[in-house]
């Protein structure tokens, strides 16, 4: 299957530049002095409730890759947008292929920066640009990850997006609180399952409601 044009456009913004970008603004910082830390939910999913009238989250499921004092960004993880061969990607990137027969899915990651590129990925493999989140997950920006899975040395499991969801400070604590979205643990089958259209239902089982 080839990839539309929308979609290697897109990819050609997937650079250590951009790598470099993400890692500045969005890499972990400590927490606000006084802060409630237990407010922040980095390295867990965001899942929508029934009440999520925004028809860009309906029944999303979010992998938060930062969450703290300074804002949120999160990578939805179960949106396909469509799958082709990993060595047609490389190359609309700007990268030589690597004869790689691999074909790869690419996701809706949300709506901010929609032609930008985000590999979700276990921490097995990372470069000095990625963002190590929590329980063994990292996010990379910069399109030497795709070149090294094409290239059968990447991590074991992956997720490709394109764009992100945001929140400036507070927002998402606010939406929470109006019953929009929970929060709940992450697990990697969870994450980098194929099962895309029953991943909102299992997320979803795992919310503990109190009685």
């Amino acid at each position: 299957m080839a990839w539309s044009k929308p979609i290697l456009c897109a990819a050609r913004l997937f650079t250590p530049l951009a790598a470099a970008m993400i890692l500045f603004v969005f890499s972990a910082r400590p927490a606000a002095i006084g802060a409630n830390a237990e407010s922040y939910h980095p390295g867990e999913l965001l899942v929508a409730t029934d009440e999520m009238k925004d028809p860009r989250f309906v029944e999303s499921v979010i992998y938060l890759v930062k969450d703290d004092a300074e804002g949120t960004l999160g990578l939805v993880i179960n949106r396909p947008l469509a799958k082709g061969p990993i060595d047609d990607l490389l190359k609309g990137m700007g990268a030589s292929p690597k004869g790689s027969k691999l074909e790869i899915t690419v996701h809706y990651g949300g709506p901010v920066s929609s032609r930008q590129g985000f590999l979700l990925h276990t921490d097995d493999v990372t470069l000095d640009s990625s963002i190590r989140v929590k329980g063994g997950i990292a996010m990379t920006a910069d399109v030497q990850m795709i070149a090294a899975i094409a290239a059968g040395k990447g991590p074991q499991r992956y997720l490709f997006a394109l764009g992100y969801a945001g929140w400036a400070p507070g927002q998402l604590k606010v939406e929470i609180e109006r019953k929009s979205w929970f929060t709940v643990s992450a697990d990697k089958a969870l994450i980098f399952g194929a099962d895309a259209e029953n991943k909102w239902r299992r997320a979803s089982d795992k919310r503990q409601i109190p009685l």
